[in-house]
């Protein structure tokens, strides 16, 4: 995780990002403020540019997610897959449908539009990431994919927690929708931790169920474009975090541990929403363009509205 600061020159500039960075491991900072941090800083160009931001960011968030699992009861977890299981398959394969037929209307370049389909339905960039070797995506269809649900992801960290409170929306439904309709593990984390402790873990359990779909549809893509399946690859952390869940169940003498490793886990999210938010640049924004951009509101507003009608009306 820290190979990316070996031979790194410290510069002055850089002791603003270092200090904030930190201070968001303390709860001074909250979810939201910690992206538009990141965001700020890298838009007046204080972030360094000799650490690998995204290496750590990338490990940094599967180990907080790992830690995460601490805090799950085995029990609810289950229970709470199983109510979910049909508004996540649903929702998959709608959106991935829905999508392929938006790309053709708006004439937007096939893989592109399938990338930004698969992680509006699945998980954002982390099935972009996995998705894109499976149909030998070039750099720019993936960069560019992952350029959209970045600013979507921004978006739904402050909007989603605004509109469950005007709509007195409970822990429980909050973390259901949340996990169905925002796209990233990370700000799916953030908006419901923001919301309360039973949305964060309700959205985490559900998010990554619904994240494990990765995998099958990774398989799909790859013959729909045929690609390569050898090239897919699996989200590891995922299964680590079922193992946190087991463990935390089948030795509950530590609960004490347990619920500090969880506290720990929920607030290096917070750093690593300040690490996301500092690659979001506004050339990233201006090189999303507006077809592709506008693809994925579409889909997002339909992803977002019909889970909310649903859970709202049907659970």
């Amino acid at each position: 995780m820290f190979k990316s600061f070996t031979n790194y020159s410290f510069q002055k500039t850089d002791l603003l990002f270092i200090v904030i960075g930190f201070l968001c491991l303390t709860p001074l900072i909250s979810s939201p403020v910690a992206l538009v941090l990141g965001f700020t800083l890298a838009t007046l160009g204080f972030v360094p540019k000799s650490i690998n931001l995204s290496t750590i960011t990338k490990k940094t968030l599967a180990y907080s997610i790992v830690g995460l699992g601490f805090g799950i009861n085995l029990d609810e977890a289950i229970v709470a897959t199983k109510d979910g299981f049909g508004i996540i398959v649903t929702s998959i394969f709608c959106t991935l449908i829905l999508g392929w037929f938006l790309t053709k209307a708006f004439k937007i370049d096939k893989k592109t539009g399938y990338l930004i389909s698969a992680g509006t339905a699945i998980c954002g960039g982390s099935a972009i990431a996995a998705i894109s070797p499976a149909i030998n995506a070039k750099n720019d269809q993936t960069s560019l994919a992952l350029a959209v649900v970045f600013i979507l992801n921004s978006v739904a960290l402050f909007v989603f927690p605004v509109i469950g409170h005007l709509l007195e929306m409970s822990q429980h439904a909050f973390g259901v929708w949340s996990a169905i309709a925002i796209h990233d593990t990370s700000s799916v984390v953030g908006a419901a931790s923001a919301y309360g402790d039973e949305a964060l873990l309700t959205a985490t359990t559900l998010k990554l169920a619904r994240a494990l779909w990765i995998i099958p549809v990774a398989f799909i893509s790859a013959l729909l474009f045929k690609g390569d399946s050898k090239k897919i690859t699996v989200p590891f952390f995922i299964l680590f975090y079922c193992f946190a869940i087991f463990i935390a169940y089948a030795l509950p003498d530590y609960q004490v541990l347990y619920q500090g490793i969880f506290n720990v886990s929920k607030q290096v999210l917070v750093m690593c929403l300040f690490l996301i938010g500092a690659g979001i640049t506004v050339q990233k924004v201006k090189d999303a363009g507006v077809r592709p951009l506008v693809l994925g509101v579409l889909l997002w507003i339909v992803i977002s509205v019909s889970s909310l009608v649903y859970i709202l009306y049907f659970m």
